[in-house]
């Protein structure tokens, strides 16, 4: 038996290294090796059972309830594929009999307090993300008012909320909490920031005034160009972020939501300017300039990422109920082009709009537009969160790294009687065991969340100092009753994968690296060892000084059980 050392690779502000056993396991001191041959399951089967979520409503936006797994049919790429997993919340508690077609047995509803049993998979996680790039001060603190409201009064006990906003750059405003009182307190904080899209507003309205003012199209046509460039630029730093942070989730448990804060995005950078270009000097090529700004193959990434990672958005446009700039003292000419104003007016409210409404109908919103109020309108979101359908299936592949589009329908629309609206994420990304592993401990390292159904256990010792860093004792341990073994002649063999990463307290990460380990029991030690904690690794940690947080994910392969634990140390201190 030998142990292989692995170097996982870092950052430059973080150093880490693990001995992993490489070929074989000591599972614990009783566990004495055996000789034989060793038994490889290369037939080991991967159960993977994707979770759709799933709303019902009737055209006045009313949850219909009391639907049954035999309501429902998906189709996988426009194949039906059978649902073998259903779970039911009517009014915040989830429906009896439906635990029971889940198997979730072990998780008896109880009426005194319904939600400490809703399982770690049905959880709730909402981020509110607020925009301050892409919307104005005032538009934002007005929504501000209904934010707060439906945050202290519309969530349910366990709900988990988080506050981000984007300045150029993410920033947490508040971590995870179940007391959305403290999200609600933190937004005061940001109603003292200015909000980045009035400077466009005053751009634009000059370009305007110079296309109205002007006697060529040459005289005009690159200024639209370069402002075009400079939206767009902006419009990619702002999705590549929220697209990044939509990244962060991906292994996180539970149903996730964003409700998404601001005056809106353009699909398609200076839409308006190019036809006002076009309305003027009746130049059709301007229309095809146009299409080098188009964002629409970014909002696909964006939305494709969402529902890979079970993330739902809810866009609020800021700006309310909006009105035509035509006639206004700012937007006065000498020589105003009749209809020009009113025409792209339209164009630009439609552009802002649209991309709000295809974040959310892509995700399985929806989208809060033309409203200065939004108190009934956000309380559809809570209605969302607390009546819903939860169907699993198992597709027929396994971790091709695929997407795939998801349809789901009622067998029967008409059933009762009136026409129904059946929303939900348009599909998944079918990931392979190390990219959902590798999310699930990178998301354990950001937000300190994470599911444990092994009883995983990391031991961290005090640091010693060595040449240039830290050497950190780290254990990592599990209850043996918690693994599958199977048995082979006079031998038990279990198969498990371990995860490892790290993050300084500058947000650096770590890559996950992976370390398999196979674990050989004599069945004559078998009894003596199957009720004990056993050792998986002990090894050392190089760290820098500072504080740390390490995460660890473990994966029964035989058992298709995932666990990841975190544990934080201030290492030199």
């Amino acid at each position: 038996m030998y142990k292989k050392l692995l170097w996982i690779a870092l950052l430059p502000a973080l150093t880490l290294s693990v001995a992993a056993i490489a070929q074989e396991a000591e599972v614990a001191a009783e566990a004495v090796e055996a000789g034989g041959d060793e038994l490889y399951f290369d037939e080991t089967v991967e159960v993977n059972v994707v979770n759709v979520d799933v709303w019902v409503r009737d055209k006045q936006g009313n949850p219909i309830t009391g639907l049954t797994m035999d309501d429902f049919v998906i189709f996988e790429d426009k194949r039906p594929v059978t649902i073998t997993n259903f779970y039911a919340v009517e009014g915040g508690t989830p429906v009896a009999g439906a635990r029971e077609e889940a198997e979730f047995e072990d998780l008896p509803i109880r009426d005194d307090d319904p939600i400490r049993y809703i399982p770690e998979d049905q959880r709730l996680s909402l981020i509110v993300y607020v925009d301050n790039f892409n919307i104005r001060p005032f538009n934002r603190n007005r929504v501000f008012r209904r934010l707060r409201e439906f945050l202290q009064e519309q969530l349910s006990d366990g709900d988990r909320v988080m506050l981000i906003s984007y300045d150029r750059s993410l920033h947490v405003r508040h971590p995870f909490t179940t007391d959305p009182a403290l999200i609600a307190h933190a937004t005061f904080d940001l109603e003292k920031l200015t909000g980045f899209a009035l400077h466009r507003d005053s751009d634009r309205r000059d370009i305007l005034r110079d296309i109205e003012e002007a006697e060529n199209l040459n005289d005009v046509q690159w200024r639209v160009r370069q402002y075009a460039e400079s939206a767009f630029n902006d419009l990619s730093f702002t999705l590549d972020a929220l697209k990044g942070f939509v990244e962060t989730l991906a292994g996180l448990p539970g149903r996730k939501a964003v409700l998404y804060v601001s005056d809106g995005l353009e699909m398609i950078s200076a839409e308006d300017l190019y036809n006002a270009l076009n309305y003027k000097f009746r130049e059709t090529a301007m229309l095809a300039e146009m299409r080098d700004f188009s964002a629409q193959r970014k909002f696909r990434a964006l939305t494709a990422e969402a529902s890979a990672n079970r993330v739902t958005f809810y866009t609020i446009d800021a700006a309310g109920l909006r009105v035509y700039s035509s006639g206004t003292a700012e937007k006065a000419t000498a020589n105003p082009i009749p209809g020009m104003d009113t025409h792209v007016d339209s164009i630009q409210i439609s552009n802002l709009q649209g991309s709000l409404r295809y974040l959310a109908e892509e995700t399985g919103g929806f989208a809060i537009l033309n409203s200065n109020d939004i108190g009934e309108r956000i309380k559809r979101v809570a209605t969302d969160f607390n009546n819903y359908y939860s169907l699993g299936y198992s597709p027929a592949h396994a971790g091709d790294g695929r997407f795939y589009r998801i349809k789901v329908e009622l067998k029967d629309p008409k059933k009762y009687g009136k026409k129904l609206v059946v929303r939900h994420r348009m599909g998944y990304r079918d990931k392979t065991t190390y990219t959902r592993m590798a999310d699930g401990t990178t998301s354990s390292l950001r937000y300190n969340l994470g599911s444990n159904p092994l009883g995983v256990e990391i031991t961290l010792g005090q640091g010693r100092a060595g040449e240039r860093h830290y050497l950190v004792p780290i254990a990592v341990s599990v209850p043996l009753d918690q693994v599958v073994l199977v048995q082979q002649n006079d031998i038990y063999f279990g198969r498990l994968k371990l995860f490892f990463s790290a993050m300084d307290e500058d947000g650096d990460l770590s890559e996950v690296t992976e370390v398999p380990v196979p674990i050989r029991i004599p069945a004559d030690k078998f009894e003596e060892v199957r009720n004990r904690r056993v050792s998986l690794v002990q090894t050392e940690l190089q760290m820098r000084r500072g504080g740390h947080r390490v995460a660890v994910g473990l994966r029964d392969e035989l058992g298709a059980i995932e666990s990841f634990v975190t544990r934080e140390i201030s290492v030199g201190s």
